[in-house]
């Protein structure tokens, strides 16, 4: 019989739990998400449950990161089937915290990262995001405390600009990235994937499919500009608009146009119908 976690939704309810979690010294390890969890967030709180004794999970849509024309209101909330895919995994601890106990009257206060975080990739299309991710990050880490936190490789920008703000902020916070999770097709998995629609479901497979092919001719030593631009004119073929695939340095996110000023990432984003995807893989 699976036991269900330990529910908090205030903060001092939150402290307590984690005083009784950390009790000889446990380890804490922390997933940061806003729901809808599907398997690519089971594979995050699995790894957590190797790296450390206690796992605390939150659940937050965030809504600093939306901007006005985006998603908020329609963003799938799956409550129920969360905490039962949670207590199937032994999840000791939710934090499931609302909009005022994140964000209270008169909050002022707010993260500006840089670095990664103005690369001209997720920046350049959605330049309130990074700002809002790395505010409600740092109040996340900074209410739980945790030893580790996970995240997915998918958001990989996402990934350096959370791991540079817990660096840079003494934050004492070990970043780890777990790897993506595909569907058998190939479609990275995402919560926003329940949108398309059935054709677009088949269409969305382009993605993946372009960023292998794209990778194998860069590393057969083909010539970046014109791999990027046949790769660019495939995804658009098939029905996309495309904001960027890029190759860009896996540490720093600088763009490079050689495989010799490596290692090299290759990162996309497109929208088919309202639904935007993003997706990467290693060069």
């Amino acid at each position: 019989m699976t036991r269900s976690p330990l529910i908090a939704r205030t903060l001092s309810s939150l402290h307590r739990a984690r005083a009784e979690l950390s009790k000889r010294n446990a380890t804490i390890a922390l997933v940061p998400t806003m729901g809808a969890l599907h398997d690519g967030h089971v594979s995050l709180v699995r790894l957590a449950k190797k790296r450390a004794k206690k796992v605390v999970v939150s659940i937050f849509v965030n809504p600093t990161q939306f901007a006005a024309h985006e998603d908020l209101g329609s963003y799938p909330r799956t409550w129920k089937e969360d905490i039962a895919r949670l207590a199937a995994e032994g999840v000791d601890l939710v934090w499931y915290p609302d909009v005022k106990t994140m964000y209270p009257d008169g909050f002022a206060t707010r993260v500006a990262p840089e670095g990664p975080a103005l690369a001209g990739l997720e920046d350049k299309f959605r330049p309130h995001f990074f700002g809002g991710v790395a505010t409600v990050v740092a109040k996340l880490f900074t209410q739980v405390r945790p030893d580790m936190a996970l995240f997915g490789e998918k958001d990989f920008q996402q990934l350096k600009v959370v791991t540079r703000m817990a660096r840079d902020l003494d934050l004492g916070v070990k970043v780890i990235g777990g790897a993506i999770i595909r569907e058998r097709d190939g479609l990275a998995m995402s919560s926003r994937n329940v949108y398309l629609s059935p054709e677009q479901r088949k269409t969305a497979t382009t993605l993946f499919r372009t960023l292998k092919a794209t990778s194998k001719r860069l590393r057969g030593g083909d010539d970046f500009k014109t791999v990027l631009s046949d790769g660019a004119d495939a995804i658009s073929a098939a029905g996309f608009a495309l904001d960027y695939l890029e190759a860009r340095h896996a540490e720093t996110l600088a763009p490079v146009s050689s495989m010799i000023e490596g290692p090299v990432r290759l990162l996309v984003a497109a929208k088919i119908g309202t639904t935007r995807l993003i997706d990467n893989i290693r060069a």
